[in-house]
């Protein structure tokens, strides 16, 4: 019998498959060892061969798994590879965990427990009419909108609940685990057992062991992870919830380059299941859509009756009188601080910037601190006395002198969460202060820490976008945002959209019906920008509608498709040429594609040399798949279909 099989390594460019005989008779999806070459490499059966072929083949070696991946993981596999032009031994290498050819020891990955009587969920009026709007759409996938506290968990947790009734399972992504660790500890608490966790601090025998233990049991789950729970091999799979469905992370930036959010579109359009978006600011384009397909579901009540807005005050940082006490603190903020050390009360300090100062320049001679490897700037750690890269890791002392001018005139420029959580130390000396961020080690993460910042124990919580996600504090009675403009000024069609979700997210983290009163400070250098306002106003259709006017206007998503293809050389001349060279040739090929002038990348120089890109847009994805299918396959030229960003 001869069979297709996928090797989970490309062998030869433009080849998907290769055909392998067997005694044993398989069954498309099984797993598989293959001799390919001089060495060997797993295997995925995609089917059996009906008619005869005209060359030798060579003999399946062995059989590792005798159950075969379920019937959707093979769909979704074809068509990831089709979608985004993907080889496919690629995309299958997504599909198997790392290691799977290895014996492991005894499974000691823990079942569920079927005898488990499931909590009653409690839903309010507001909540139930958005149950049943989900379930009479039509379409698999639907968007759940609901303003921040509207209880969009509850919602979760009752679908996933009526699931495992009928025997099925649910996934549940998140953007990260460790972001998300409220949502996680709530599923767990309701479900127990119930719920099994992928995630990337796992190592590779305790994710195989996971995904075995998956593969070979029809036992009803909740799996919770991040877009690679996608993968879990469920023979019983019966609901898709993608929580915080705004969130970037849901777009695997590095090859091969997918979006979560449309893969699990299919999955649930091929089993005939529900795929729920859950988000309090959705993006555009989904909102678009969703509108378009009547499969938007609105859920704008807070969850508790007593949640109240937030008082809002917004300081020009312009304006220097706000800040004669301190030079990144105004006065307002710091009077706000104060008060609520006075009543147990806690403070949340935003800013999206890590480290202490983000440049490190030479007075004398305008020498800058750049990452030899990135060539983009280092920042400044003060509690290590380093100069850290933020994009490779790349770590070196801070010089005492200029490297180019021996000058000691050495200053550091602007400000991250470690110079603000040193300041805030030496203004409030017995308040306790806890900063969260990526350099934060794994013994001070905001989900290993996170009872004493939900209890109060914790008086000033300062950090960067890990505090927006999904945050319930019953102690915090004020939130400052440092710099809520430093994002806007990035040359990006998202920038804006972005920006509106991260306010949004962080301000929704008060007004929850916990206190009486509470405020939120923004600071910014733009008090006037419609965007900040929006936010301010938790007004999403306003932001929506002037977003979306300007999305046509530059054809942008939703009114085109894009793709970015990106060349990296070594040198700038002869990346300059051959990005021209591609140009034309694009230009030859198709008249119905809008195709961009070549230009510098946002991160230009790396260590792997200069990079140009050339940015496509068309109202047909066709068009563009077509006129990408003849682009040179040189390793130098990477492709990018359906970009969140354009950086």
């Amino acid at each position: 019998m001869l069979y297709e099989v996928i090797p989970l390594k490309i062998f030869r460019s433009g080849a998907d498959y290769l055909t392998y005989s067997s005694e044993t008779a398989l069954k498309p999806g099984q797993i598989v060892e293959i001799p390919l070459g001089k060495t060997t490499s797993i295997g995925i059966i995609k089917r059996k061969v009906t008619k005869t072929v005209s060359f030798e083949t060579k003999q399946i070696k062995k059989i590792l798994y005798e159950t075969p991946l379920p019937t959707h993981l093979l769909k979704a596999m074809l068509w990831l590879s089709d979608y985004y032009l993907i080889p496919l031994p690629t995309v299958a290498s997504l599909f198997i965990p790392k290691g799977v050819a290895k014996s492991r020891r005894k499974n000691l990955v823990k079942k569920p427990n079927l005898t488990q009587k499931l909590p009653i969920i409690p839903l309010n009026p507001a909540q139930k009419k958005a149950l049943e709007a989900i379930g009479s759409a039509n379409e698999a996938t639907k968007l759940l909108y609901g303003v921040t506290g509207s209880g969009k968990t509850n919602i979760y947790l009752e679908m996933a609940s009526k699931r495992l009734k009928d025997g099925e399972s649910t996934i549940l992504l998140v953007p990260e685990i460790a972001l998300t660790s409220q949502l996680v500890q709530v599923f767990e608490e309701t479900f127990g057992t119930h719920i099994t966790l992928i995630h990337s601090r796992q190592t590779e025998a305790t994710r195989h062991q996971i995904w075995s233990e998956i593969l070979n049991s029809n036992d009803p789950r909740i799996i919770i992870g991040p877009r690679s729970a996608l993968f879990a091999p469920l023979n019983n799979l019966g609901l898709i919830i993608i929580d915080e469905a705004h969130e970037s992370t849901f777009y695997q930036e590095n090859s091969p380059k997918y979006s979560a959010l449309r893969l699990a579109s299919f999955i649930a359009k091929t089993n005939n299941i529900t795929c729920l978006l859950g988000t309090a600011t959705p993006l555009v384009s989904d909102y678009y859509i969703s509108q378009s397909k009547n499969s938007l579901v609105t859920l704008t009540e807070k969850a508790k009756s007593s949640a109240k807005k937030p008082e809002f005050k917004i300081i020009d940082l312009k304006n220097k009188e706000n800040f004669t006490k301190n030079p990144y603190f105004s006065n307002q903020l710091l009077t706000e601080i104060k008060t609520n050390l006075e009543n147990h009360l806690q403070t949340l300090i935003f800013h999206n910037r890590r480290g202490s100062a983000p440049l490190t320049i030479c007075k004398n001679c305008g020498w800058q601190a750049l990452c030899p490897h990135c060539f983009l700037p280092l920042t400044l750690h003060t509690d290590t006395y380093s100069l850290l890269c933020h994009t490779c890791g790349h770590q070196e002392k801070i010089p005492h002198l200029c490297p180019e001018c021996h000058s000691p005139e050495i200053f550091h420029k602007g400000f991250g969460t470690k110079l603000l959580e040193a300041e805030l130390k030496k203004l409030f000396k017995t308040a306790n202060i806890a900063r969260f961020d990526a350099d934060n080690k794994k013994s001070e993460t905001l989900d290993t820490v996170y009872d004493d910042v939900k209890s109060g124990k914790i008086n000033i919580i300062v950090g960067t976008q890990t505090l927006a996600k999904g945050l319930d504090l019953p102690n915090l009675a004020t939130i400052g945002i440092v710099q809520a403009d430093a994002g806007l000024s990035l040359p990006d069609y998202s920038a804006e959209e972005k920006t509106f979700e991260l306010l949004n997210q962080v301000i929704g983290r008060v007004g929850r019906g916990h206190l009486d009163s509470a405020s939120v400070l923004i600071q910014t250098f733009q008090p006037e920008n419609p965007i900040i306002n929006y936010a301010i106003n938790s007004n999403y259709k306003g932001f929506y509608d002037y977003t979306l006017k300007k999305r046509k206007k530059q054809k942008f998503p939703p009114f085109s498709f894009l793709a970015k293809i990106t060349i990296t050389m070594k040198t700038e001349k002869i990346v300059i040429e051959k990005i021209r060279l591609l140009e034309k040739n694009l230009r030859k090929t198709s008249s119905k594609i809008e195709i961009s002038k070549p230009s510098p990348a946002f991160h230009e120089r790396t260590s792997s040399g200069y990079t140009w890109q050339i940015i496509l847009k068309s109202k047909s994805r066709a068009n563009l798949l077509a006129i990408l299918k003849d682009v040179d396959k040189n390793p130098s030229i990477h492709i990018s279909l359906d970009p969140p960003s354009l950086l």
